[in-house]
C-alpha cells in the first residue's frame, strides 16, 4: 500500500458513519490528519434503510482517535444549505483550517421514472447532487479565502458512467451530475491551486448496499448487472467490492502524487466501465 503523509491537515468526510465514509476518515488519520466526521444522524421519509446514526458516527471517531489523530463530529444534513455552512464554520473554529473534503454522502432508492413521486425524487437528488455542490461551495470559499489549495474527491458511481435500468432514473441523473460538477469546479478553482475529482464505484460491501438488498431484493442488482452486459465486478462475478478499495482512490487523489490530477472521474469498478 501506497505511504501518504497527510500530517497538520484536516480532512472533512461527509457520510462518515459508516460504509465508505467511515473508511476514508480511518484512513486519513492512519497518514496523520485530523478528522472530520459527519453524518446525518436520522433516517430520511424515501430511503428504505438506516442512514447514520449518532452512535456509528462516533464510533467512527473513535477509531480515529485510536491513530492520534483528533476527530471532530458533525450531525448536518447536507441537503441544507444552512446545516452545512455551520458545520464548516464548526470545523474551521476548532481546527483552523480545512484542507480536503472527502465529499461522500449519498442515499438510493429504487423506483421506475415513470413511478416515482417527487418527494423520492427531491430527497435523493437534494442529498446526492445538492449536497455535494453545497459541501463544495463552503469548503471552497474557505479554500479561496485561505490561499492555499486544497483538494476536493467527490463520490460518483458507474451509475454516472451508463444508464441503469432498476429503477434508478433519479440516483443516476444525481451520479452524472456529479460528474459534470466535478469538471466544472476543477476549472473554477484551479486558480486557487484546488484539486477537484471523483471516484466511481461500482458495488461497494456497505450498509447502503445491503440495505438496499434487504429493502428490495438480490434479484435488484442480479437484473442490473445483467441488463448491463454482465456482473458488476468482473473479476470476481457475483461479489462486490470492499471499502478499503475506494479509499485508496481517495487517498491518492487528496495527495501531493496526484497533484497535477484533476476534473478527473477515477472509476474503481473491478472492470465493469470497461464492457
Amino acid at each position: 500500500m501506497p505511504e501518504y503523509d497527510f500530517t497538520g491537515q484536516v480532512a472533512f468526510v461527509t457520510g462518515a458513519a459508516h460504509g465508505q465514509g467511515e473508511s476514508h476518515a480511518i484512513d486519513y488519520a492512519k497518514h496523520g490528519a485530523d478528522v472530520v466526521c459527519l453524518d446525518i444522524g436520522e433516517n430520511k421519509e424515501t430511503i428504505p434503510y438506516d442512514l447514520g446514526t449518532a452512535d456509528e458516527l462516533e464510533a467512527t471517531a473513535e477509531k480515529v482517535r485510536e491513530h492520534g489523530s483528533e476527530a471532530l463530529t458533525v450531525e448536518a444534513d447536507v441537503s441544507k444549505e444552512a446545516e452545512v455552512q455551520a458545520a464548516v464554520e464548526e470545523a474551521i473554529d476548532h481546527f483552523g483550517h480545512v484542507d480536503i473534503l472527502a465529499n461522500n454522502a449519498g442515499i438510493e432508492s429504487i423506483a421506475e421514472a415513470t413511478e416515482l413521486d417527487e418527494a423520492m425524487w427531491d430527497e435523493l437528488v437534494d442529498t446526492n447532487l445538492k449536497g455535494v455542490w453545497l459541501c463544495a461551495k463552503h469548503v471552497g470559499q474557505h479554500f479561496i479565502e485561505r490561499g492555499d489549495g486544497g483538494k476536493i474527491v467527490n463520490t460518483t458511481s458507474v451509475s454516472g458512467m451508463t444508464g441503469l435500468p432498476i429503477g434508478n432514473a433519479h440516483y443516476v441523473a444525481t451520479k452524472w451530475g456529479v460528474r459534470g460538477l466535478t469538471k466544472t469546479l476543477a476549472l473554477e478553482l484551479a486558480e486557487y491551486d484546488v484539486n477537484v475529482n471523483a471516484v466511481a464505484p461500482t458495488g461497494v460491501d456497505t450498509p447502503m448496499l445491503s440495505g438496499m438488498i434487504e429493502a428490495y431484493g438480490e434479484e435488484v442488482l442480479d437484473e442490473g448487472g445483467a441488463a448491463l452486459g454482465g456482473p458488476y465486478n468482473i473479476f470476481e462475478p457475483g461479489e462486490m467490492v470492499d471499502a478499503q478499495d475506494i479509499t485508496e482512490a481517495y487517498m491518492w487523489l487528496s495527495s501531493d502524487a496526484a497533484r497535477y490530477v484533476t476534473g478527473i472521474t477515477l472509476p474503481v469498478d473491478a472492470g465493469f466501465t470497461a464492457k
